[in-house]
């Protein structure tokens, strides 16, 4: 497991946000990811909330030279087999059952398990989780809420994904227990509609500046 730890940890450690990307369309999924790794965002994770999420990654992890595809809103063992599939390289969930700990249990890909309370954190540290997903962050307490788990449970890192922007992203990033947030800012829906990629690329540039 703390092999799993440390190869999740490489990935969420090379940018300060990680875009959470819902892909309509196809096509636009390997030109946006270029626009993202260009802008200096190259761990993305591509969400299963549509029926093009899985061709995307796929696109994306062979098509896109630096990229690192993640999967998101992973359900299920059968999700999880299928990202895995498709080129994800890690894997990323809302909140966290055991059949997901079983799947992530057998595959060398290792999980980003969400968690929004004590409890679902000590029960996933049991497992020997390190890094974990602070989901929904913003609903569940934000960067307050977060900073005081940091003492209580010193030694376990988290990726706050849910109602983070440009304008609280740093404070969460400022936090000792943060290792990068999740956003989707980064890539808005009406500049991927007209293909303003190099919008993007500014909006990725600037991401990637954040620090705490």
């Amino acid at each position: 497991m703390s092999e799993k730890n440390t190869k999740l940890l490489s990935v969420l450690k090379l940018q300060p946000v990680v875009p959470v990307l819902v892909i309509d369309d196809l096509k636009t999924a390997v030109p946006l990811a270029r626009a993202l790794v260009a802008g200096g965002l190259k761990a993305i994770e591509i969400t299963l909330r549509t029926p093009a999420a899985l061709e995307a990654i796929r696109a994306v992890a062979n098509e896109v030279e630096g990229a690192v595809a993640g999967a998101g809103t992973i359900l299920n063992a059968a999700q999880f087999e299928a990202a895995v599939e498709a080129g994800s390289q890690f894997i990323v969930s809302p909140g966290t059952t055991q059949e997901l700990i079983d799947a992530a249990a057998d595959s060398e890909i290792p999980l980003l398990p969400g968690a929004a309370t004590a409890s679902e954190v000590m029960g996933l540290r049991e497992e020997g989780y390190q890094v974990l997903k602070f989901f929904p962050a913003e609903q569940a307490g934000g960067a307050a809420y977060l900073k005081s788990l940091s003492s209580p449970l010193a030694g376990t890192l988290f990726c706050p994904t849910g109602g983070i922007s440009l304008s609280n992203a740093r404070d969460y990033l400022s936090l000792p227990n943060v290792v990068c947030v999740g956003g989707s800012w980064v890539a808005p829906k009406d500049l991927v509609a007209k293909g303003d990629w190099a919008g993007i690329e500014k909006l990725a540039a600037e991401a990637a500046a954040l620090k705490g």
